[in-house]
């Protein structure tokens, strides 16, 4: 019988500490995976703030290319506008070099009548010219005829001498306001060319500035993106890793429950427990030393991880009988009788279990309340 109960107490410390094993295994996994969970999220959070600061640089930079493209458009109707006053102005130029064309004729054919007569009068001396045409006039009336010939005549010449004077002013002063304007327009459109060239560079290099912010916007959008990426697979081993944990502790748990009944149904019939009163006081005619503790109780609900110090999981088993103590009074695996709650397994610790201390597991926290603190008898079974 001892050899069993060691081959027992054998396979129990192995499946306990294969559970042990398994979920120290996760656990140092788990946190080899929470740990690249939190670099990529500081990493995420690091890209997220680099995004933000790229996007409000592209938005300037595209704020900035529209407002120079609008000025280059404005910049292009303002060279159109004057292109087309020039050639305007060109069709007016070309309309007075052939009105000044018509005025050099006029004068040069004055310049032709004005030589004759000229001539004529050197040949002739004007004076006596003038007497021989009076003294040869038959009667008054012809003379007054002739007289007023001579001066018409006289006249005619100093006023085709006027105009030819006025027309060759004219001349002048159209040819210099034809210069004028040629000169000044010029000026305005080398003026603009200039500007243009300006804007288009400066549009250029802007553009290559917003093609190298794009390019480090993409290139942080898919850093990001791969971030959350590989956090998301990692999260589902994760996942993945507890439900294989869950289930492997719940394969222990089992095989623990297997091996302690195969125990129990080998061993020498023991003396039933005597059956609780209305006051759920007991007294055991069980074999095996017996002792007064203080009972509290606990249940799965107020468990972080859900797991003894055995390795069982009370999440996976609420209703499983099972007590925590201390080791030093009650020995762990032990299968213990305890007053108003009946067989057990002593199967965890804790740290406000000292002594003749015990907790109960319940299945759940007002069964805990429930049972409260009470005095009980326990019995040690093996």
């Amino acid at each position: 019988m001892r050899f069993f109960k060691k081959i027992v107490a054998a396979s129990l410390t192995s499946v306990i500490l294969l559970s042990t094993t398994i979920m120290a295994n996760a656990e140092t996994s788990q946190v080899h995976s929470e740990a690249q969970l939190q670099e990529n999220a500081a990493l995420i959070e690091q890209k997220q703030a680099e995004k933000e600061g790229l996007l409000t640089k592209v938005n300037s930079l595209q704020t900035e290319l529209q407002t120079l493209e609008n000025n280059i458009s404005s910049n292009k109707e303002e060279m159109t506008a004057i292109e087309q006053k020039i050639s305007e102005i060109k069709q007016t130029i070309e309309k007075k070099k052939e009105e000044i064309v018509v005025l050099e004729d006029k004068v040069l054919a004055r310049k032709g009548v004005m030589e004759e007569r000229l001539v004529s009068m050197q040949h002739n001396d004007q004076a006596s010219l003038v007497i021989e045409i009076l003294v040869n006039s038959d009667s008054l009336s012809e003379l007054v005829q002739r007289a007023t010939a001579v001066t018409t005549i006289l006249s005619a010449d100093k006023s085709l001498l006027e105009q030819q004077k006025e027309d060759l002013k004219k001349i002048e002063n159209e040819k210099a306001a034809i210069v004028e304007q040629e000169d000044l327009l010029q000026e305005q459109y080398k003026t603009l060319s200039t500007n243009q060239a300006a804007l288009e560079a400066n549009l250029q290099k802007r553009q290559e500035v917003l093609s190298s912010v794009q390019e480090q916007y993409n290139s942080v959008v898919s850093t990001i993106t791969l971030a959350e990426e590989e956090n998301a697979a990692i999260q589902a081993q994760i996942d993945q890793a507890k439900a294989r944990l869950a289930n492997e502790q719940q394969e222990a748990a089992a095989r623990a429950t297997t091996i302690t009944q195969q125990a129990e149904a080998t061993q020498a019939p023991a003396a039933p427990a005597p059956k609780a009163s209305n006051t759920n006081s007991t007294s055991s005619t069980n074999s095996g030393k017996e002792i007064y503790v203080s009972a509290t109780a606990y249940s799965h609900e107020g468990s972080a991880t859900g797991l003894t110090a055995t390795g069982i999981n009370i999440k996976a088993n609420p209703n499983m009988k099972l007590i925590a103590v201390d080791p030093s009074v009650i020995p762990l695996g032990s299968r213990v009788w305890v007053e108003g709650y009946g067989e057990a397994i002593a199967g965890d610790t804790g740290g406000a279990i000292k002594g003749h201390k015990i907790d109960v597991l319940m299945p759940s926290t007002a069964a805990c309340l429930s049972w409260g603190r009470k005095t009980v008898k326990v019995v040690i079974l093996n």
